[in-house]
């Protein structure tokens, strides 16, 4: 079992330390993962936000993969790329805003139902922070679906991301959870359709 807490800062390092507003700056307008891997993201979502609710993409896009036949009362997106978000037919709101230079949402307390970080996590330079505050502006029982492949931008991903394996890597985002303080129900899960891209997710609850 991993500790996050007790990571060196080089796990925390990449190849490219450029600043990530530069490598974000042109859209792209791509899934970053497969058809099928992308259905077994959007069954999740199904499965755990709730309908009528205030969702909150983290890392967003131009596309969320939320089921079309769900209505939520609002989608909120936090990305890297303006014509990105912009492009998202699903958020009511979104922010331009990098994680990796201020870790904290630009978010009121308690204000969202549920939340998605997909394919994303990987590039999360100070993730327990992240996490803890997803948790600051969940409302309590909330969950946090936390999904990812095994496809990445290499040079942008974390050091010990790219040093693990796919079961590994399940188990150091469920010590990013725990070392987070605030999640509850901490559950791992193999969502992955066989023939195509893996699909794994971490799931927590907000205490």
């Amino acid at each position: 079992m991993f500790d996050a807490t007790g990571l060196p800062p080089e796990a925390f390092r990449r190849w490219d330390e450029t600043p990530d507003a530069w490598f974000y700056a042109t859209p792209r307008f791509v899934t970053h993962i497969d058809a099928g891997a992308i259905s077994a993201v959007t069954q999740l979502y199904r499965e755990y936000f709730p309908p009528g609710g205030d969702i909150l993409d983290v890392c967003a896009s131009w596309v969320s993969h939320l089921p079309e036949e769900v209505i939520y009362r609002t989608v909120t997106g936090v990305g890297m790329n303006a014509a990105e978000l912009a492009a998202n037919p699903r958020l009511t709101r979104w922010f331009v805003h990098d994680l990796n230079a201020a870790p904290c949402l630009p978010l009121e307390d308690n204000t969202v139902d549920a939340a998605g970080l997909c394919v994303s996590v990987d590039y999360l330079i100070d993730p327990v922070t992240v996490l803890r505050d997803i948790g600051r502006v969940m409302r309590p029982g909330g969950p946090l679906v936390i999904t990812f492949s095994n496809r990445c931008f290499p040079t942008k991903a974390i050091a010990i991301w790219l040093a693990l394996d796919d079961e590994q890597r399940c188990q150091l985002v469920a010590a990013f959870f725990r070392a987070a303080g605030v999640w509850r129900d901490i559950t791992i899960i193999d969502r992955s359709p066989g023939g195509g891209d893996p699909l794994y997710a971490v799931v927590g609850r907000r205490l």
